[in-house]
Order: structure tokens, then sequence, then C-alpha cells
């Protein structure tokens, strides 16, 4: 707890089992709430999870990233969390960073704080493959641009969320992959919350995640989708449900379409 906002870490899952634990090990005391979600693993992920004291929900089906994160918060809102923050269990992003991410968020200052890879130059240091890097700078810029927004990067997978921010975004609206995360910031900003970015060291190995190079074409083309249509819902030009404030959110039911097996 930080000045007095629960916290809560989720974990969106997927054969995370040879990592999960060295993630849960650096959490800190401040976590009040720690919750995972797996996608249909193959893997003992679940299993681990329940031993190592976490509120473990299991999809019955391997739905995706997206659809993983959206059960997440739909959980940590329903366990009574003021602020949610988003640790990939694959330990990728360093979960020692979780109470200054959350501090930021409960200061009042901010409404979404991203970790950034960018910040600080450790990205390639880190093992990040320079064509990712390079796709990177490329999509942050063109997003720049277009969001009009100043933001290091939007591709981390380490996030932190106020109450309010997850309560209001359209989230049911978004895709159930990859580019879930995108489309989030993107809401974020056209919703006007405030977005700030704390630097980040990262871990490219075998064990941690990362989607291959056709995947990452996929994901691209899914940015460059998403920012052109947050510029003609603002332009007025189509209006987008994504971007609306009567799209479905996380509080609304949805598990007629998602089955969930909590332990």
């Amino acid at each position: 707890m930080i000045n007095g906002k629960r916290i809560a870490v989720v974990m969106p899952a997927y054969n995370a089992e040879k990592t999960l634990e060295m993630t849960v090990r650096e959490l800190s005391d401040v976590v009040d709430i720690k919750i995972l979600v797996d996608d249909s693993s193959k893997d003992q992920t679940a299993s681990l999870s329940r031993q190592l004291g976490l509120l473990t929900f299991v999809h019955d089906a391997n739905y995706g990233y997206g659809r993983n994160q959206q059960t997440c918060y739909r959980e940590a809102l329903a366990a009574g969390a003021d602020i949610v923050v988003m640790v990939h269990p694959d330990y990728q992003y360093t979960p020692t960073l979780v109470p200054a991410m959350a501090g930021m968020i409960a200061s009042g200052v901010y409404d979404m704080v991203l970790g950034s890879r960018i910040l600080g130059g450790g990205a390639l240091k880190g093992g990040m493959p320079r064509y990712k890097y390079i796709a990177n700078r490329f999509l942050t810029f063109f997003q720049n641009l277009f969001l009009g927004v100043k933001l290091s990067e939007y591709h981390t997978g380490f996030r932190a969320f106020s109450r309010e921010l997850l309560e209001t975004l359209p989230l049911l609206e978004n895709s159930d992959d990859f580019v879930f995360d995108n489309q989030m910031i993107a809401q974020a900003v056209i919703f006007g919350f405030r977005i700030g970015e704390i630097s980040c060291p990262t871990k490219y190995f075998k064990e941690a995640s990362s989607i291959n190079f056709k995947r990452s074409v996929k994901y691209g083309l899914g940015v460059l989708g998403t920012t052109l249509s947050f510029a003609a819902h603002k332009w007025g030009i189509i209006r987008i449900a994504r971007f609306g404030a009567q799209g479905r959110k996380v509080h609304q039911q949805y598990y007629s379409e998602t089955t969930i097996r909590g332990f």
C-alpha cells in the first residue's frame, strides 16, 4: 500500500513456469494483491502460481495476450485494487521497480506509467534485437506525431494504471493480440489521462517471451492501424467504439465469452 492506495500486480502468463518464481520473489512488500491469469499454458504455470500464493485464474483456452489482460484488470478491480501494475512473468522487466511506478500514480501526478526500455539507453545493451529497436524508434516517432504526445516508447510491457483509468477505458473493444498494449495507450491519450515514464532495464534471454519476426510485422501494422484510426476518430472522420465513451469496459460482464476458473 502506498499513500493509502491498495497496490495490485497482475501477471498475464503463458508458459511462464521457468521464470515465474524469479519474478514473484522480487515483488515488493508494498504489493497487496498478486494475480496471475494463465492463458491455458501447456506447462505447469498455473500449478506453480498457486504454490507461490498468487490468486490464480485459468482460461479454458488460449485466447491471446489482449484477452488475458482484460481478465487481469477485471479481477484486480474486483479485488479492490486502487493501482494496478502489469508485470510480465517472463522476468524480462525488473519487478523491483513496481513501488516506484505505483508511487508515481499514488502521488496523483499520473494515471498511467510506462517502464521505458529506451530511456537510459539500455535497450540494445539488454539484448533487444536491432531490428526491433529500429522498428521501435520509427513507430514511436510516427505515433508521437499523430497522437500529439512525446513518449520515449509505446511498446513496453511493463505498465502501471490507476483504478479510474481502468474503469474508464473501453478495453473490451481492443484486440486479443499484442497490439492491445498499443491501443490502450492511444485510448488513454484520447480520454485525457496523464502518462508518465520511468527508465527500466530489460533482459532478453532464452526463457523470456518474445514475438518472432512474423508476429512483429503483424504488430507493427497493427500499431500503424491504431494510430490512423485514432486520428480518424479525433478528426471526426469516423466514429470508432474503441475511442468512444460508450465502448465496452472491463467492469461489465464478459464471462459469457471467456470461461474462468478461479483458485
